[in-house]
């Protein structure tokens, strides 16, 4: 509708004008940085990602209290519901279509087009110009195939091909982590849980001993003094239990976010003492070391690598040579055309084309040779990497295994610790209720027999973690055959 009052329309326009600018400069200012350096950022957009970032997991576990879980069945939900199992899935799915594509280089590709068009002119004929028109319509193919170029194709295929291995086994090892990550959760979970009971029972035997200590007080048989030691001693067996709860809360929130869950999630595992106890290794270090070498998804990935890096000497080196391509291109064409004053004509046929083409790069300045310097470089590279990579596993076999060895024996001096501190502090309290031992060799061997409760639960799980360990450094863990944990 026509604006008539010049005034209204000048209105009109000077608020569209103030309308636009002030979207667009909300819009500029979403997309600018922080006005300031000393206040935080914050955007109408900001609400969006914060709704992004605190959306609900794809898969949550059912928070049942009351089921018992082994350490198999938080794997197997682990190697479900853990985010960076799929992430590694994910990026193999991508490879796998990047090994396609290059694949689809041995093909021809073929294109279709169609086309219609309509022209109008005047056309000069004697001392006249007559109108015409055409109408135009065609469908087109067009047709290419690289015939032969001396292994380029090839070599981007085997590379690919190796990229996507390189892939797999990255995701195999994203299971091995995994797996691991859970059983080193899991084992300090158990510990934390040990400790819990082994500063309950040190809580237990500080309040007898100061029950003990305060009777005799109160029969005159000893002194405030002694009664002050055993009230400290209990004060620092609960300050101790106190700690070790909240170690086994931080515990229980590792082993859920290692699941793959929300860190509040209770899980209910087994108790250390329900656990079957190795007492010794059923394979020499050099066999772990060969197994690991051959097992080891890392290490493959490695492997996988070097023919890559093989694959794209070739490709490079084809360069040197010519390379071949056909391309056809048949066209069905039907054309009508009308000129004054005459009637509708009519032509209809197949056009087109066939032609080859022969490239050779005769000088390029030195640049093939640098890039097949450059691919053997690469191949070089690689395998050192490899060479490292073997060094790397063997060491941490090496390492898992002496650790591993430590820990048994370590388990076994436990052990009689544990009884001779046991033994130590009845025979303490027993000897104080007589009066031939005074408080301050109870209390001493209160503290020696909690040191001890202390190290035999350590001692233990250490044998579990150590286990899993050295199954994490030879790639048992991810071998169906060997997933069975104690």
């Amino acid at each position: 509708m026509p604006c008539r009052d010049t005034r209204n329309c000048l209105r009109l326009l000077a608020r569209t004008t103030l309308s636009l600018a002030l979207q667009l400069g909300s819009c500029a200012l979403a997309q600018s940085a922080p006005v300031s350096w000393n206040h935080p950022w914050h955007s109408s957009d900001e609400q969006q990602f914060v709704r992004d970032a605190t959306a609900e997991h794809m898969h949550e576990l059912p928070d049942n209290p009351v089921k018992t879980y082994s350490l198999s069945e938080l794997i197997d939900l682990a190697e479900s519901n853990n985010p960076e199992t799929r992430v590694a899935w994910e990026r193999a799915r991508a490879q796998a279509a990047s090994f396609g594509v290059a694949r689809s280089e041995l093909y021809p590709t073929l294109a279709a087009a169609a086309l219609s068009q309509t022209s109008r002119d005047e056309g000069f004929f004697g001392s006249r110009f007559n109108a015409q028109a055409v109408q135009d319509f065609e469908v087109a193919l067009d047709l290419s195939y690289t015939v032969f170029d001396f292994g380029g194709r090839r070599g981007r295929i085997n590379s690919a091909r190796a990229q996507l291995l390189a892939a797999n086994f990255a995701f195999n090892d994203t299971h091995r982590n995994v797996i691991y990550q859970v059983e080193q959760s899991y084992y300090r979970l158990l510990s934390s849980m040990g400790q819990e009971d082994s500063a309950r029972a040190s809580l237990s035997n500080a309040e007898a001993v100061q029950e003990a200590a305060e009777d005799r007080l109160a029969h005159g048989l000893a002194t405030l003094p002694d009664v002050l030691e055993a009230r400290s001693a209990t004060a620092q067996a609960e300050y101790d239990l106190q700690s070790v709860l909240g170690a086994e809360q931080i515990a229980r929130g590792d082993l859920a976010t290692a699941v793959g869950d929300r860190a509040s999630l209770t899980i209910k595992v087994q108790p250390l003492d329900q656990l079957p106890m190795p007492d010794s290794i059923s394979d020499t270090v050099q066999g772990a070391i060969d197994r690991a070498l051959s097992q080891r998804p890392d290490l493959m990935q490695q492997v996988a690598e070097i023919r890559s890096t093989n694959a794209r000497v070739q490709e490079v080196r084809s360069a040197y040579y010519p390379s071949l391509s056909i391309d056809a291109g048949p066209v069905a064409q039907s054309v009508y055309g009308l000129q004054s004053p005459y009637d509708w004509g009519h032509t209809a046929g197949i056009t087109g084309g066939l032609s080859f083409s022969l490239k050779w790069t005769i000088f390029d300045g030195g640049a093939r040779k640098n890039r097949l310097l450059q691919a053997h470089a690469d191949v070089h590279g690689a395998e050192a990497q490899a060479e490292v990579k073997r060094n790397q596993i063997a060491d941490e076999v090496w390492t898992a295994y002496s650790n591993l060895n430590t820990a048994l024996r370590q388990r076994q001096a436990a052990i009689a610790l544990l009884e001779a501190a046991s033994q130590s502090y009845d025979s303490a309290l027993q000897s104080y209720n007589y009066g031939v031992r005074s408080l301050l060799d109870v209390t001493a061997a209160q503290r020696t027999l909690a040191q001890a409760r202390s190290a035999d639960v350590y001692a233990r799980t250490q044998v579990l973690i150590s286990f899993a360990d050295l199954a994490f450094r030879t790639g048992d863990s991810i071998q169906s055959t060997k997933r069975s944990q104690p």
